[in-house]
């Protein structure tokens, strides 16, 4: 069976070529090789910019026109809106009745977006709670692999310590309870309270060197058999029967191409190339792109490592235009304007045939509704399932009975 993968993205503006090399064409190939769910992330969008609504409900739609425009087929992944599965809220909702206050606070994006983003008030529970939010769009799907970055495997790893905790809340059964609470007997009250204290230090602080010490204080506990010292530290480590699946990252390259400024390609930097962009501004944008400021005069020769060109080399160019444009660079024996033009004419080859399908999908406005409305019915199926399977477990199967 293929594996399933999750990912999504928040509908913040029209996207650019640097979405494509870092997201999107890994999303195309992905789809061929699992079962992919794809969602426009528009609660999450509310994390941030509550107060300036406006633009959210066009930029859905715009997502997923460039999602198409791209190659994302809904043929063989479901392509949905976040907010047209209600079991993500629910499920997030479930999750935060266990979720330490400690565990959102330290996670790396709180503090870093509050900094970046001073001109927003971001102390609602909307923004703290977003990973409760994140955890519940991969786990509902049962994900076994989240396309990440390597600096987004921290952001990821929070899914997988609330499942660990569900299911060690709610996947023990009597039996294993009653091994558990004889091994603590057996241990003496002074040795208990220094594994409550490491259980403390793995579940609620996310510390994991206290699972090593852990396995090493129960190995030295004469009152305890085997078996029931790696009750205990299964225990410990929430591992009970599996109600919700921990994600795996699936690490994904870094985009190699920056904005045209050198700096990340970003909208907030106003350094972008947007996938619809016409084709005499992105012939306008290359050309004044700047280069090695050390290439003063057409005769100074230059250092491709220290010109934004050299990077778009990197992503769009042969091996044979590389060194074509290495050699003149720094023997001057070629301008700038002869660098760009292999970029130039790159670029828009690549943009061509994506800005024809988006402009085939935006006069279609109500084959596209229908495009999200199928994969809404298909992603609240599946959803449903971890749902039902969620509130037996937390004693809430009565839920869907009343009325």
């Amino acid at each position: 069976m293929k594996e399933i993968i999750v990912s999504g993205m928040r509908p913040t503006g029209r996207l650019h070529i640097g979405h494509y090399h870092g997201v999107l064409k890994n999303w195309v190939r992905l789809q061929d090789e699992g079962e992919c769910y794809f969602f426009v992330a528009d609660w999450h969008a509310l994390t941030t910019h509550y107060e300036t609504t406006q633009g959210i409900s066009m930029a859905v739609w715009d997502m997923l026109v460039e999602w198409l425009a791209v190659g994302i087929d809904p043929e063989k992944a479901v392509l949905f809106i976040q907010s047209q599965v209600p079991q993500h809220a629910e499920l997030s909702l479930l999750l935060g009745m266990l979720t330490p206050l400690s565990w959102l606070e330290r996670v790396p994006t709180f503090k870093d977006q509050q900094e970046k983003l001073r001109e927003r008030d971001l102390a609602t529970f909307g923004f703290l709670g977003y990973p409760l939010l994140m955890t519940a769009d991969i786990l509902l799907y049962a994900a076994q692999q989240v396309p990440v970055g390597a600096d987004q495997v921290a952001h990821l790893e929070i899914s997988r310590e609330l499942a660990r905790r569900f299911n060690s809340f709610y996947g023990r059964d009597a039996q294993t309870q009653e091994v558990v609470d004889k091994a603590v007997k057996a241990m003496g009250k002074s040795a208990a309270k220094t594994f409550a204290r490491l259980q403390q230090r793995f579940q609620q602080e996310g510390d994991v060197s206290a699972v090593t010490e852990a396995a090493d204080f129960l190995r030295q506990q004469a009152g305890l058999s085997p078996a029931m010292q790696a009750q205990l530290l299964a225990h410990l480590e929430g591992k009970g029967r599996e109600i919700l699946r921990e994600p795996q990252a699936l690490l994904t390259e870094a985009s190699k191409l920056p904005g045209l400024d050198g700096q990340k390609m970003s909208k907030s930097y106003g350094n972008t190339i947007p996938l619809r962009e016409d084709p005499a501004v992105i012939q306008k944008k290359i050309r004044t792109m700047p280069t090695d400021p050390a290439r003063v005069l057409r005769t100074d020769p230059g250092t491709p490592e220290k010109c934004p060109v050299w990077g778009f080399h990197q992503v769009y160019s042969s091996p044979e235009t590389r060194q074509w444009v290495r050699q003149g660079c720094t023997s001057a024996g070629i301008g700038c304007v002869d660098c760009k033009q292999p970029v130039i004419d790159a670029v828009l080859a690549e943009l061509a045939p994506m800005r024809e399908r988006a402009e085939y999908w935006a006069a279609r406005p109500e084959q596209l509704r229908e495009i999200a409305h199928a994969g809404a019915q298909r992603a609240r199926h599946k959803a449903e399932q971890t749902m039902e399977t969620v509130r037996a477990a937390m004693g809430l199967a009565h839920a869907r009975g009343m009325g």
